[in-house]
């Protein structure tokens, strides 16, 4: 192992103790998630920032439990590896995005961190309008397919397919897919991701076309909604669930690849831009639940976790509407957290780059909730709200199987420029704090909206502007 590996493995470090209150039961507890295994996607949990074709973002195998830690730090080229996923090998695969360089594709090894291969992608002029810090174009969302390769957009609006060589020390295009006959001009591919029938679905940030690729055929059909897609979005067996800034949509396909509007419904929205959004709209990739559910946030002030019903036809479309943190202080920018009847949301309010805390000392409002839907499938309830922790930017994640969310949150440190991050657990039954673990201080720290993932040995994981970063049990 280098030396710099050496030193940036901490020893174990105790966790703080927390008071009895801490373990209080206030909630169910949560069901392990059930959606369907893609089979053109790399197994569930482990093929996309949001884990699965349902974007649950949750686990049935354990993360880090309360104890003592031990964490890493593996560097790389300033930039954001923020979706990670897991080859069958175990080996972490990433397409990392920078305001500084184009996109690159990277293979890790994921107990030492060490960079095995990389893959530079083709770079383009971010759009005007667009924040440096919020172009999710060119990488920031992929998928990993049933053989374990790569499908990422670029930012010149083709898709490119990576495999990893034999040697395990580059990659290979192996398809490039020119998708500029349907995405034109500034227009830029949010993300693109297989359907059950192995066609490839796409949206755009501008303009919000929905698109769909035959790779057999080449042939590309798209809608155009003349609205904003700026997330990922939610494949079912028998739908593809979209949430524009307006809008949220179940779209489906028949044997032309068309893509039709199965239903489509308008949430509440203040028509403002939060500080922590990236435009007017929803924050969100769609989560589906079992039972034929699938969930939201809106852009009302304050912010509603809203459920709709998935059917193609109900006499009711909405299940509830409910409202989360405070008005004035309440946004998100990441997916929910979903298993059995429960969601969980995340406050990134006040989030706007990572300069803006790290100069200016801003703190982002915090904020946890939990919000479960009735038995009986007629509205929800909230268990419970917490303000005690700052999830400042970051995709959180679900393990079932020790009832804990997995989060990265900011502190004010003792000076602008030195904002504390630390990996935190919060009971999912609870919301209160299991354990809290520092990561880093400053800028370098900083995740700047990467999501957090569990490998396959429990071990979390997160890409930061520093490098990726590691938490283990120790011993």
């Amino acid at each position: 192992m280098s030396r710099f590996l050496r030193t940036a493995l901490v020893a174990a470090v105790a966790t703080t103790a927390l008071p009895a209150a801490a373990h209080a039961q206030t909630g169910a507890r949560i069901p392990p998630p059930r959606p369907p295994q893609n089979p053109h996607m790399a197994d569930n949990p482990f093929n996309n920032i949001h884990n699965d074709p349902w974007m649950t973002d949750s686990y049935r195998i354990a993360g880090p439990r309360p104890g003592s830690f031990t964490t890493a730090l593996g560097t790389y080229a300033p930039s954001l590896c923020g979706s990670l996923t897991f080859d069958s090998r175990g080996r972490i695969l990433s397409v990392c995005p920078s305001v500084a360089a184009a996109p690159t594709a990277r293979l890790f090894n994921a107990q030492t961190l060490q960079v095995l291969a990389e893959y530079v992608l083709p770079n383009a002029p971010t759009p005007p309008g667009t924040s440096e810090f919020q172009n999710f174009a060119g990488g920031g969302y992929f998928f990993l397919d049933e053989r374990g390769r790569i499908w990422s957009a670029t930012k010149t609006n083709h898709l490119f397919v990576l495999r990893v060589a034999s040697d395990g020390r580059s990659f290979q295009r192996i398809a490039d897919y020119n998708l500029t006959r349907a995405v034109t001009g500034n227009e830029r591919i949010s993300s693109a991701l297989p359907d059950f029938q192995g066609r490839i679905w796409f949206v755009t940030k501008a303009s919000g076309k929905v698109g769909v690729l035959n790779t057999r055929t080449k042939r590309i059909q798209y809608y155009r909604t003349g609205e904003e897609i700026e997330n990922s979005f939610t494949v079912d067996r028998d739908g593809i669930y979209i949430v524009s800034d307006k809008h949220m949509y179940r779209f489906s396909a028949g044997r032309d690849d068309k893509p039709r509007i199965d239903w489509r419904v308008r949430y509440d929205n203040s028509g403002i831009v939060k500080p922590g959004q990236v435009d007017a709209g929803s924050g969100t990739t769609p989560t589906i639940l079992p039972r034929g559910y699938v969930a939201i946030t809106d852009n009302a002030d304050p912010m509603q976790v809203v459920v709709y019903r998935t059917a193609r036809h109900t006499k009711r479309r909405t299940v509830c509407e409910v409202p989360v943190f405070r008005k004035g202080a309440s946004a998100t920018e990441n997916s929910l957290l979903g298993s059995g009847r429960s969601l969980i949301v995340e406050n990134n309010y006040g989030y706007m780059n990572p300069f803006d805390t790290a100069n200016a000392g801003k703190l982002t409002t915090p904020g946890f909730a939990r919000i479960d839907v009735n038995r009986n499938g007629r509205g929800c309830r909230k268990v419970w709200e917490t303000t005690t922790e700052r999830g400042a930017s970051v995709v959180p994640k679900l393990s079932t199987k020790t009832q804990t969310i997995y989060t990265y949150v900011q502190d004010a440190g003792d000076a602008p420029g030195q904002e504390r991050w630390s990996w935190v657990g919060l009971s999912a039954r609870s919301g209160k704090t299991m354990f809290k673990q520092l990561a880093g201080i400053g800028v370098g720290a900083n995740n700047n909206y990467a999501g957090l993932a569990i490998g396959p040995d429990g071990t979390a994981y997160l890409g930061t502007i520093g490098g990726l970063r590691a938490l283990r049990n120790a011993g």
